[in-house]
């Protein structure tokens, strides 16, 4: 007997604004994270636009002493899972601690005390290099750090698929849930790569906005006029539980994880496959996992990342997948006002869509302005909207051609 599970808390850490309510309102009110970059001088740098958390307060739940021992991914994770947990009303020291697991990934990692490390090293020679340097490095810290901080001692992983990385831990977490092995999981994702040197790659690669004149416009995925993704940091961390798990302690259940797949284009490193033909697959074998047909799906948190390919592509990609009931799905990408927060992304979006299926609204795709041919379908343009959501997608994406889709139904008491 496979078991059913349910989402029944979410913590998020974001550009629009942290914890469910703030995020939510800022979902609804179409509000744009993205401002001039002031997290290190970006003077010499062709994009100096991003979308930074502006009221993060790790002390609130990590002592001084153990915030000097962490990268400020692994702290967003943290803060992110006690308050999932603080969502939840999950009472952690009433559990099994070996039945509650921690699934966080994170697509870079530690990249800014590798950053600031590197410089110790070169300035100041190899006896001066911080001794937490590689724990403090290492992606899987997101999670072992979130088990420490929280007593939790079952299944812990750290799935690195760049910016599908979320999504797969969601998805990875509802498996070992299906089997029974935990009772619950903490799973998700955090990214924190505002620095000099990962700025420097995207930059190479051209693959950031460069309307540093105008940034809250910057994000625009479907536009005809996008000129490349805004590089985000944050961290999102959903609650998942056995529905046995959750009814027996009479949990309020926001929604129910019912499906899962993912698949690799293996085409390039960096460009989606052609015709988006991977991410087509996994949105089709997702939504048979979950035992439904495309017409059964009403809204589809897209990836959507403001990049020319991936959101023709991902277009291409529906169109294939649903059909005609292309023309009657809404799309959004909430990417337009979060930025683009990299391996924390697909949490972040997946609580977009359980809010959407929950509170029956559907937010927005911001700066929705010159409609691309190619991208023609519903992407609810600039204003989010009130609409029965019995069933809803979330589609990440990855470097290295990975493809990701989580299914969410509605939940209804039996």
């Amino acid at each position: 007997m496979t078991n059913r599970v349910v989402i029944t808390g979410m913590g998020l850490i974001t550009p629009i604004g942290s914890g469910r309510e703030g995020f939510w309102n800022a979902n609804q009110n179409g509000v744009s994270g993205t401002g001039p970059l002031t997290r290190f001088d970006a003077a010499d740098f062709p994009t100096r636009i991003a979308a930074e958390v502006k009221d993060f307060e790790p002390q609130r739940y990590i002592e001084r002493k153990s915030l000097r021992h962490m990268d400020r991914f692994a702290q967003m994770a943290v803060c992110a899972s006690h308050m999932a947990v603080e969502d939840a009303e999950l009472k952690l020291e009433g559990e099994d601690p070996y039945r509650v697991g921690v699934y966080i990934g994170s697509g870079i990692g530690g990249i800014e005390t590798y950053d600031q490390q590197h410089k110790v090293l070169l300035e100041r020679g190899p006896g001066r290099v911080n001794p937490f340097f590689i724990p403090m490095l290492i992606s899987n810290m997101a999670g072992s750090q979130t088990a420490i901080a929280l007593g939790v001692k079952g299944p812990n992983m750290c799935l690195v698929t760049a910016c599908a990385t979320a999504t797969n831990s969601i998805g990875e977490a509802l498996r070992i849930l299906q089997r029974g092995d935990v009772d619950v999981m903490l799973a998700g994702g955090a990214e924190a790569s505002i620095t000099p040197l990962a700025f420097a790659g995207f930059c190479s690669m051209k693959a950031m906005s460069t309307r540093n004149d105008d940034p809250e416009r910057a994000s625009r995925p479907f536009d005809i006029d996008r000129d490349g993704f805004v590089m985000g940091e944050g961290s999102g961390v959903l609650v998942l539980e056995t529905l046995e798990h959750a009814q027996k302690r009479n949990a309020n259940i926001l929604a129910e994880l019912v499906g899962y797949a993912t698949n690799n284009d293996a085409f390039h490193v960096v460009q989606p496959g052609p015709d988006g033909i991977g991410a087509g697959r996994a949105m089709q074998e997702a939504i048979r996992d979950a035992g439904l047909k495309p017409e059964d799906i009403d809204y589809i948190n897209a990836h959507g990342t403001s990049t020319d390919i991936n959101d023709r592509l991902e277009t291409q990609a529906v169109k294939r997948v649903f059909g005609d009931h292309a023309r009657k799905l809404a799309i959004s990408s909430t990417k337009s006002m979060t930025g683009h927060l990299l391996g924390a992304s697909g949490a972040v979006e997946l609580a977009a869509a359980v809010l959407a299926v929950k509170n029956g609204w559907i937010p927005p795709t911001i700066n929705y302005e010159n409609p691309d041919p190619e991208c023609d379908l519903d992407y609810v343009p600039n204003q989010g909207r009130p609409a029965e959501v019995r069933a809803a997608i979330s589609n990440s994406l990855g470097f290295g051609g990975h493809n990701a889709t989580v299914v969410i139904k509605r939940w209804q008491k039996q």
